[in-house]
């Protein structure tokens, strides 16, 4: 009976122990979901590092974004470029920052889902470094040219390019950068064409268009919302939306597939991640921000003059989306033999 009893007292106070784990366990679970919503205000300062120069999509849905949620959080949110090797600079920097909710990441799709695959010793890896939060937008692609280019329409462009590499002074193409989904649309544009184009890269949309705009590179593959106005003012002359179908941002301009070119449909997206170390209570808290933020009117207003469809999304249904991607770019890049160079 005494080793009975002595057996049950023990087997009593496992119980106990059990149960006060239990519920310490389901208050600190609490704490960090109740304390995700307000997790800014240890924050004196919210940082957006954009991996780009000042002036793209990515930075216009920044600094929306910072506008948007300044006033909810308390503390500024300030957007911090950081351009620099294809991007990797700014990424490499959130990559390194505390999981803490104080850095956050706004990067083109090109670097998710092309980068690894193009760059095989890059400093970070997706899914291990970063948190996702949500998608934020998307945008068309525009083929323009400089308005001294005599042609008009894809099949003017082809020929042009052909008459001009047999003149051993190919046409070059400028693009945002080695990687981008801007420079692979020129890469698939340039295999399914079967012609030789030089691919010149920027380090950002908005120094490509210039250049382009100046008459220095003749062609250029690069996002709507940043070439429509030099589209629409005449500096610039759109070809096509890099796209099997119109876009409704830019219903004029003739998608490649209605001008014989089928297969090129490469659209830019843009996402919001976290360096990996941040709670997914934080990030969840976010993501229902973002998707707050940009089911009003008047931001979804904003980005669409803007030529941005905004997509805000939860954290896995943008990690769907990132592992669809990496997939489909690496049969791409596989398939034509496009290399970073």
């Amino acid at each position: 009976m005494q080793d009975g009893s002595h057996i049950q007292i023990r087997r009593s106070a496992l119980r106990r122990t059990r149960t006060l784990a239990s519920v310490a366990a389901i208050f600190a679970t609490l704490a960090v979901a109740l304390g995700a919503g307000t997790a800014h205000a240890a924050c004196t300062t919210v940082r957006i590092v954009v991996p780009f120069p000042a002036g793209g999509p990515a930075d216009q849905l920044a600094r929306t974004v910072s506008q948007g949620l300044q006033p909810r959080k308390g503390v500024p949110i300030v957007v911090d470029n950081k351009p620099g090797a294809n991007g990797n600079i700014g990424i490499d920097a959130v990559r390194r920052a505390a999981g803490d909710g104080c850095t956050w990441l706004v990067v083109p799709a090109g670097n998710l889902t092309i980068n690894p695959t193009l760059f095989p010793a890059l400093s970070y890896q997706v899914a291990r470094d970063f948190r996702p939060v949500s998608l934020l937008a998307s945008s068309p692609n525009v083929l323009a040219v400089h308005p001294s280019v005599k042609a008009r329409t894809v099949p003017e462009l082809v020929a042009l390019a052909k008459e001009a590499d047999r003149n051993k002074s190919p046409l070059g193409y400028a693009s945002p950068g080695v990687g981008s989904g801007l420079h692979l649309a020129g890469e698939l544009f340039r295999n399914k064409a079967g012609v030789n184009m030089l691919h010149v890269p920027y380090k950002g949309t908005a120094q490509a268009m210039t250049d382009v705009a100046g008459g220095q590179v003749p062609v250029l593959f690069g996002t709507w919302p940043t070439l429509a106005p030099f589209i629409q003012s005449g500096a610039l002359r759109a070809i096509a939306v890099t796209q099997s179908k119109r876009s409704p941002a830019a219903p004029d301009v003739p998608s490649m597939a209605e001008q014989g070119m089928p297969g090129i449909d490469v659209s830019s997206w843009y996402a919001l991640l976290v360096p990996s170390a941040t709670p997914k209570p934080m990030a969840d808290a976010l993501s229902v921000e973002i998707q707050t933020l940009f089911g009003s009117a008047t931001v979804r207003g904003d980005l669409q003059r803007q030529g941005l469809e905004p997509v805000a999304s939860t954290p896995e249904a943008l990690a769907a989306r990132i592992r669809e991607d990496t997939a489909a770019w690496a049969t791409l890049i596989r398939t034509y033999h496009i290399t970073a160079e």
